[in-house]
């Protein structure tokens, strides 16, 4: 998935103001923060279909390792437990919907043989109702949570997620840049500005709540 991580950034938001709508995208998309780099060495291969090497950055276990990673150097910098949680299964819900969306390519562990997915990717149309729904189910509760604090909060949260919208779709009808080089370049720099726009937002568009975000 692209846009349903985001939106797991967005409901998460709403759930939880104190953490920043950056830190949640950062915290959703780490498992992509970790493959980038692999991909542009060589170490992984998005190759299509079971060709697919993403053990290291995507498997269930190594999610697990990434997520308690995250959630403890929050906890070290913020002394909060529940907010430390709720980051742990932001970073592991990566894995839970690519098994959703991805062909049979999701592993276990590396070096387990055994790989999952339920291959909504495989269909279009099924692939527009469900991940763009829930994509646009995010952007309404996200919405209807926050208010502008500034008009940046409403031009840049509508260009910036009709942006992301644009470039979901390319992604699911061109397919993924075949290049490694150029695609962990380009997926490095993208989804850091996704990360920097949370952050915008967050001052930009704070939750309506009167609680510290």
């Amino acid at each position: 998935m692209f846009v349903g991580h985001v939106a797991v950034g967005l409901l998460a938001r709403r759930a939880e103001p104190k953490i920043s709508l950056g830190t949640w995208m950062l915290a959703v998309l780490a498992a992509d923060f970790v493959a980038f780099p692999l991909l542009i060495v060589g170490v992984e291969s998005f190759s299509g279909g079971r060709g697919a090497h993403i053990a290291y950055s995507h498997s269930l276990l190594m999610d697990i390792l990434w997520a308690a990673l995250f959630a403890s150097l929050y906890y070290c910098a913020r002394r909060n437990r529940r907010a430390a949680w709720l980051l742990f299964a932001a970073v592991l819900s990566h894995w839970l919907l690519d098994v959703v969306s991805h062909r049979p390519d999701m592993p276990l562990a590396p070096g387990v043989p055994a790989v999952f997915g339920l291959g909504l990717w495989n269909s279009f149309p099924a692939t527009l109702i469900v991940e763009g729904g829930f994509w646009l189910f995010g952007i309404a509760l996200y919405v209807r949570a926050t208010r502008p604090a500034r008009r940046s909060g409403v031009f840049g949260f509508w260009i910036g997620s009709g942006l992301l919208g644009l470039s979901w779709y390319n992604n699911v009808t061109r397919g993924m840049e075949p290049k490694p080089v150029k695609a962990g370049t380009g997926g490095l720099i993208f989804f850091s500005l996704i990360v920097a726009w949370g952050y915008w937002m967050n001052r930009a568009r704070p939750v309506s709540a009167a609680r510290p975000g």
